[in-house]
């Protein structure tokens, strides 16, 4: 039995944006049928030990255009896992431009860790991020954002980084930082092209972030210097059933096929290599997954910072080099400079104090 269990349910294929960096596929209008997602949620309970920890996850398209599913299921999920002595963590992710009274009821749940995509400027979000029309959604993104802050609702942003996005992540995480944003989780497009030019200025943002980092602490927070500080600081991290690809962690399709990570559902066309096998409505709980292999490149034995390194993601490795088990050079050069960059500030902060 497990003592953590991730599972995501993608809720709908379908968004009402159009992003240009979007990797989830045709979004058509493919509701999760609330059988699948019960029966998902029922399997996931029954793989955890009393006392255990449920990870529950939304996931689209845009989760929020299920926003009366989602509550839905959250209060079944509530229900199932306190008659079975299970905590229960929910996490969403929303583009942020839903408005309607069944989105704000989720969002405004207290027990929701909430993220909201925004990629920073506002002339920069509005590069990717639009709706079917073509407008851009900064505007309304932001003043979701004001909204929640207003209310008191904490949140994360989500700022997704590409090639053409990385020289201004710095300007982008000050400029959400002014709006009162304290919590920043930059995601890399692990999807694009990434040329040596983009990776040399992809270290230079990073060591900026981390500049405007070390000045604004303890009240902000940026995932990718946390996690590192942390490590630096032997301080145990928190638990999470996150990239345990398929062992620990499960993402439902509407269709109810199952994968590893929801990351690789796509379109759902059934022949991914790495789509685990059945259906959310085949079994009794998700025991049976077989543990996934760690890294399998001979060469991060070598690194130095092998046991700092966050490379271990089998999602992000499989993306970028087709092997579950083996980063590439970008997420190396990534990991080496949020590693280097955090301890360098760190230290320069303790001299200073000293």
């Amino acid at each position: 039995m497990f003592e953590r269990f991730g599972l995501t349910l993608m809720v709908n294929h379908a968004c009402n944006l159009r992003c240009g960096y979007c990797y989830t596929g045709e979004k058509l209008r493919r509701p999760m049928p609330a059988s699948v997602a019960r029966a998902a949620i029922d399997r996931a309970v029954r793989s955890l030990s009393s006392r255990g920890v449920l990870e529950l996850a939304f996931f689209g398209g845009e989760p929020l255009v299920e926003a009366d599913l989602i509550l839905e299921l959250i209060d079944y999920a509530a229900q199932q896992a306190a008659m079975s002595d299970i905590r229960l963590e929910i996490n969403l992710t929303t583009n942020g431009t839903l408005q309607h009274a069944a989105a704000w009821q989720v969002m405004m749940l207290p027990t929701l860790r909430l993220a909201i995509s925004h990629d920073g400027l506002p002339q920069v979000h509005d590069r990717h991020r639009f709706t079917v029309e073509g407008h851009g959604t900064s505007d309304v993104v932001t003043r979701t954002m004001r909204r929640l802050l207003a209310a008191g609702k904490q949140f994360q942003a989500v700022m997704v980084v590409g090639p053409d996005q990385v020289a201004t992540m710095p300007a982008g995480i000050a400029h959400l930082y002014e709006l009162g944003v304290r919590q920043f989780e930059p995601s890399l497009d692990l999807w694009a092209k990434w040329t040596r030019a983009d990776g040399q200025r992809l270290k230079a943002a990073i060591r900026q972030c981390a500049e405007f980092w070390i000045s604004h602490l303890p009240e902000i927070g940026i995932s990718w210097l946390d996690e590192k500080a942390a490590s630096l600081a032997n301080v145990p991290r928190s638990a999470s059933a996150r990239c345990e690809f398929g062992h620990g962690e499960i993402a439902v399709a509407p269709s109810g096929r199952l994968y590893p990570c929801e990351r690789l559902i796509g379109a759902d066309l059934g022949d991914h290599p790495h789509r685990l096998p059945g259906n959310a409505q085949d079994g009794d709980n998700f025991l049976s997954v077989p543990q996934p292999r760690g890294k399998s490149a001979a060469e991060c034995s070598s690194c130095a910072i092998q046991t700092s390194c966050s490379t271990s993601c089998r999602c992000s490795n499989f993306v970028r080099t087709g092997d579950a088990g083996r980063p590439d050079g970008l997420l190396c050069l990534f990991d080496q400079a949020c590693y280097q960059e955090t301890a360098r500030v760190l230290q320069a902060h303790d001299a200073a104090l000293a």
